[in-house]
């Protein structure tokens, strides 16, 4: 007889989904670049769901050139305009540019010395947080607090809500509900 691992409920019905779930959502990320090219597909999953992105992700990084900060914050007309005519991504100009000013953002941070990833930390202690196991909180103290701080730093399209389901996909917060086999206090 098999056990059955119990698994978050959005993340059932979808191998794909299962799979990102199992292998990727909630583990913490402490690599600056890797934190920022998260939050960049974050940014794109606002208003849609996480399965949409999922599903466009390579699409997403061939666009974006390996999500380089770097080349994107070069991005001017003729590159947006070549982004919103790629079918394989979501083609939404104010995410697009937020992207841009995001990439601009990340590097301003880094040319003044601040480490992203430790600044995204900073906001729980350096220690993930534990969500309430419900797995129904669309936002966080710490959301809240770091997406305003990423506001005054310029970024774009970073709402409470988005940088709330970022810090749960990076495990920064871990949300896996209380009967998940991923929850990490075993509760």
């Amino acid at each position: 007889m098999t056990e059955t691992l119990h698994r978050c409920r959005w993340a059932e019905g979808d191998a794909r989904m299962q799979a990102y779930h199992d292998e990727e959502w909630g583990v913490p990320v402490r690599d600056s670049r890797a934190l920022w090219e998260k939050l960049v597909l974050d940014t794109f999953q606002a208003g849609l769901s996480w399965r949409t992105i999922l599903y466009k992700r390579d699409a997403f990084r061939a666009a974006f050139e390996g999500f380089d900060p770097h080349r994107i914050a070069g991005y001017g007309p003729a590159e947006i305009d070549r982004l919103m005519g790629d079918a394989g991504i979501v083609r939404a100009r104010a995410k697009i540019e937020a992207t841009i000013r995001n990439a601009q953002g990340y590097l301003a941070m880094q040319e003044q010395g601040k480490d992203f990833a430790e600044f995204v930390w900073s906001f729980v202690g350096g220690e993930t947080a534990m969500g309430d196991g419900t797995g129904s909180a669309a936002r966080s103290p710490a959301g809240d607090a770091l997406s305003a701080a990423l506001k005054q730093r310029g970024f774009g399209f970073v709402g409470p809500v988005v940088v709330h389901a970022w810090l749960q996909a990076v495990g920064v917060i871990d949300d896996h509900e209380a009967t998940c086999f991923r929850r990490s206090d075993g509760a």
